[in-house]
């Protein structure tokens, strides 16, 4: 029997237990996660640093969307970036002999998972709060972060989903 295809995540409704003002950050990264593990889905870990015409490769966007996350709520919360996420910034291109597509993707669903559960816990009034970016303290807001960690990690998972579909379909033609 045919699956029924749900419509894309903002289309579902409201989101239980999120304040309406974060929804679509919520749906954003519902989405991403959704488009990601269908699209990676018997994605080979042989093609998983490969880089066609010089773009980013498989490997490198899961990495960063899971780093960007942390780092962008992070900065949310009011805090400063741990050593440990700057050795992670560092460490996004290099591929290390652990990153397989499931380890990947685990890292990114529990990253996702982490930043939901902030949403969940967001006062809608601190979302025009002024925060700091990065070691120069650039001007952003919390909804402005949020805003960012939404559009950035879509940007991200398009790039990904283009680069894996090129990336299949040359390694099923042999190139």
């Amino acid at each position: 029997m045919a699956q029924t295809k749900q419509p894309e995540v903002w289309l579902r409704g409201a989101l239980p237990g999120f304040p309406a003002l974060v929804q679509p950050v919520a749906h954003a990264l519902l989405q991403a996660k959704d488009e990601i593990h269908s699209k990676m889905d018997n994605f080979p870990d042989a093609l998983l640093w490969e880089r066609l015409a010089g773009v980013a490769s498989p490997g490198f966007h899961l990495k960063h969307l899971a780093g960007v996350l942390d780092r962008l709520f992070t900065y949310a919360a009011g805090q400063p970036l741990s050593p440990t996420q700057l050795e992670y910034l560092k460490a996004e291109e290099v591929h290390e002999e652990q990153d397989t597509v499931t380890s990947l993707l685990v890292k990114l669903d529990t990253q996702i998972t982490a930043s939901l559960d902030a949403l969940k816990a967001i006062d809608e009034n601190t979302l025009t709060q002024f925060r700091g970016v990065g070691r120069q303290q650039l001007p952003s807001t919390v909804l402005g972060l949020l805003f960012h960690a939404a559009e950035h990690t879509m940007r991200h998972t398009g790039q990904l989903l283009v680069t894996v579909q090129v990336l299949r379909n040359n390694f099923r033609a042999g190139l």
